[in-house]
This record gives C-alpha cells, sequence and structure tokens, in this order.
C-alpha cells in the first residue's frame, strides 16, 4: 500500500469523518508537519546525499545546500587529495582565525547560518569541496495530486498516523482517539527505526543479522 496526495487527504477526511473546507484546506500542513517529525525522528540512508562545490579563494563562507538538514561530512580535494574538514563551532573557528584575511588551506567548518558554511583558514584558492549530508526531501504537498514520495510508498503508516496526528490536534479531538493514533504512529516510527537504523546499514555477511528484542 502507499499514498498519494489524493488518497491520503481522502483517508484524513474519512478517518476524522471531517470535510469542512478548513480543516480540508490544512490537511497539506498536517501531511507537512508529519513529515518532518518522521524526518526528525528517523535516520534513514536513503535522505543522504552528496552535492560538490567549489570555494573561492579569499572567501571564508561556502554556500549551504536549500535542502540541507544536518552534514555528514565536509572534504576539499588538495592536489587531486580529499581532505577532509573538521566541523566545529563558528566560536572556535573565529578565535582560531580572528583575522579573516589569513589565508590557506581550510581546516576546520561550521554552519554559520542558514545560507552557509564558515571556513578556516580562509581559503587561499578555489578547492573543489564535497558535502556528504541529511536532506529534506520534497513533501508529498508537492508532489501533486497522484504523485507519491519515498515516505508515502515505503512508510505510508507513518504517514497516516502522523498526519492523523496534527489533523486531531487541529480539530482538538477526543483525548482517546488521540491516544490511539499517537501509538500507532509511534508504532510505525519503531519500525521504521528498525528499518533505516539496523537493516538498511547493516551487512550480515559480516556483522550477521542485527539483534533486537521481538516486538
Amino acid at each position: 500500500m502507499s499514498y498519494t496526495l489524493s488518497t491520503l487527504t481522502s483517508a484524513i477526511q474519512n478517518y476524522t469523518d471531517n470535510a469542512e473546507t478548513t480543516f480540508v484546506a490544512n490537511i497539506p500542513n498536517f501531511i507537512e508537519s508529519a513529515e518532518q517529525r518522521i524526518l526528525n525522528a528517523v535516520d534513514l540512508q536513503y535522505f543522504r546525499k552528496n552535492v560538490l562545490g567549489v570555494t573561492t579563494a579569499d572567501n571564508e563562507y561556502l554556500a549551504v545546500p536549500t535542502d540541507y538538514l544536518a552534514a555528514f561530512s565536509l572534504s576539499i580535494s588538495v592536489s587531486g587529495v580529499k581532505t577532509f574538514l573538521l566541523q566545529k563551532d563558528v566560536n572556535f573557528l573565529q578565535e582560531y582565525t580572528p583575522n579573516p584575511n589569513t589565508t590557506g588551506t581550510p581546516i576546520y567548518y561550521a554552519y554559520f547560518d542558514t545560507n552557509t558554511f564558515l571556513l578556516a583558514p580562509t581559503p587561499n584558492a578555489g578547492f573543489t569541496s564535497e558535502l556528504h549530508y541529511f536532506y529534506r526531501p520534497a513533501s508529498l504537498t508537492a508532489a501533486g495530486d497522484s504523485g507519491t514520495t519515498w515516505l508515502s510508498a515505503n512508510a505510508p503508516n507513518a504517514m497516516l498516523y502522523g498526519t492523523l496526528v496534527e489533523a486531531y490536534i487541529y480539530m482538538k479531538g477526543e483525548p482517546d482517539m488521540m491516544t490511539l493514533y499517537q501509538e500507532r504512529f509511534n508504532e510505525s516510527l519503531i519500525r521504521l527505526k528498525d528499518y533505516g537504523e539496523a537493516r538498511e546499514n547493516s551487512d550480515a555477511y559480516r556483522n550477521g543479522l542485527p539483534e533486537r528484542p521481538r516486538t
């Protein structure tokens, strides 16, 4: 089973027995909130991405991708050799190079703001960079009525019950139903975490099957 935007919207209306105009208009917001909760709770390999860039000589900043959530690594190519930078706090970098005109081969990087990384020392040349990062996928709400996403196709229960939780918060629904939907959502997250953090990233040939208590 998988959900499209249209079928998930219909399911939310059917489960809540609510077709009121304002409620229906807010269903995309419920879906996006549920997606964000799932992404914050589960580390899925599918949502990792690599992007290449180029530093600019005498510029201590490097652009952050618009779909960036968190970094796994940042490297630069120095004379054809990949060198990984060490992630530090912005304050550390500003103390390390109090004068941004101090240039050289970058050693450290920090998340400066929503648009930029800070590098130290300031690059003295244009180095090819490679960022491996956790990204924010496009929402199901942007896929069109018949479109799907990885989450709606592979984690339909998490999408359904996560959206129902958000919908019931909006409706100020009955506490017993809210508890039921939250429990179902939590159960779906556990199954998804089992996949993303145990099965998806382990090698049974070398490590054996992941050991976990039966639930």
